[in-house]
């Protein structure tokens, strides 16, 4: 009996993508599913060995993958601008997912889910020793609010040229500094996608096209007092070790009937 976990990737060529692809390829208990969601642009109509199905024509063809794959997972990382469709389009198929696309209506993702006959791992961060951090941060928001009142914060976020929204993580952030009383708004985050920019920062050459880095600053009214908190991220490898950490964590969920739920990578973290 085969006991690999079916694994559909989605959003190939990208390089998150194509990174996940090669994780599951070589990972002992994880098998690829021979086709993948892609966007209308795409001109390709495979990568490597994966068929690549447009929005026009997956919805034709799912039917027959499910009839030769019967369980599999389903991993997004496409577009912000798909992220609803998408979630809508596994929902209907009754197809488990991990979504790892960030952007798009998040309270309408979610409970799209809970509407549905699935589970699925909604998470804006996929790296966890990351989600681990928000989990502290968001534990002193609820134990400690107004900690910070009178505080001002700069939130800066650097990331490849090719990620067109705001960090979902920095905007996670933003809820809790909220909370522990500094009025700060998402679009008062500041985004660096110009590479030249990137490497005045310290990023180095190799990193540009594949990188997070995020800083939180926050300083007292009478600038007597900074607190400054960093994660810096170079590469993807991180992000796709949780990825199959949460593929894994989310079959276990399917295997044992649940439906109409959504998990977080703070679920996966504690297992």
């Amino acid at each position: 009996m085969d006991k690999l976990i079916k694994v559909m990737v989605n959003g190939l060529p990208g390089k998150m993508a194509e990174e996940v692809l090669s994780a599951v390829l070589h990972a002992e208990d994880l098998a690829p599913v021979g086709n993948s969601l892609t966007g209308p642009e795409i001109t390709l109509t495979h990568f490597k060995e994966i068929i690549l199905m447009t929005p026009d024509s997956r919805g034709g063809e799912i039917a027959g993958i499910k009839t030769n794959v019967p369980n599999f997972i389903s991993v997004d990382y496409t577009q912000p601008s798909a992220v609803n469709d998408n979630a809508d389009f596994y929902c209907r198929h009754e197809l488990p997912f991990v979504m790892g696309t960030t952007g798009g209506d998040r309270k309408a993702l979610e409970q799209r889910v809970k509407d549905s006959q699935i589970c699925a791992v909604i998470a804006p961060n996929m790296a966890k020793p990351i989600v681990a951090f928000q989990a502290m941060m968001k534990y002193a928001a609820e134990t400690f609010p107004e900690v910070f009142k009178g505080y001002s914060l700069e939130i800066v976020e650097s990331h490849q040229q090719g990620k067109k929204d705001t960090s979902g993580t920095a905007k996670a952030m933003v809820q809790y500094f909220n909370n522990m009383g500094i009025p700060f708004r998402e679009n008062q985050i500041v985004m660096i996608r110009n590479p030249e920019l990137q490497k005045e920062i310290g990023v180095l050459d190799e990193y540009i096209n594949g990188h997070g880095w995020h800083t939180y600053t926050l300083k007292s009214e009478d600038r007597n007092v900074l607190f400054r908190f960093t994660h810096n991220v170079n590469g993807r490898s991180v992000y796709v070790n949780g990825t199959l950490d949460a593929i894994r964590f989310l079959d276990k969920k399917v295997k044992a009937g649940e439906k109409g739920k959504v998990y977080s990578m703070i679920d996966v973290l504690k297992g």
